[in-house]
């Protein structure tokens, strides 16, 4: 499902126009990542937690070559799924 797929859906089962779907998802979106780039966590009870951490320097290798490549500190957006989103993904 894609993002314009998604808008459709949440339309449907909201009984929203799909201007104001797109509009809902956007903010949505938009707030999550305003949110982790401040640092802090999106928590959904029984769905998941978006959250941020912090990934140290490290020297890689390249397979193809074995040429060594430095790849610089930074920070990532992770996802913990919930406990009711995990068994009704199992069922």
């Amino acid at each position: 499902m894609n993002k314009a797929q998604f808008i459709d859906a949440v339309a449907a089962k909201a009984g929203l126009s799909k201007k104001d779907a797109k509009a809902a998802v956007e903010a949505s979106l938009e707030t999550i990542t305003d949110t982790l780039s401040n640092g802090e966590n999106v928590a959904f009870i029984g769905f998941g937690t978006f959250s941020t951490a912090d990934r140290a320097a490290r020297v890689a290798t390249v397979p193809s070559t074995g040429a060594k490549v430095d790849v610089p500190a930074t920070t990532v957006a992770k996802f913990k799924v919930g406990k009711a989103l995990k068994e009704a993904v199992a069922k």
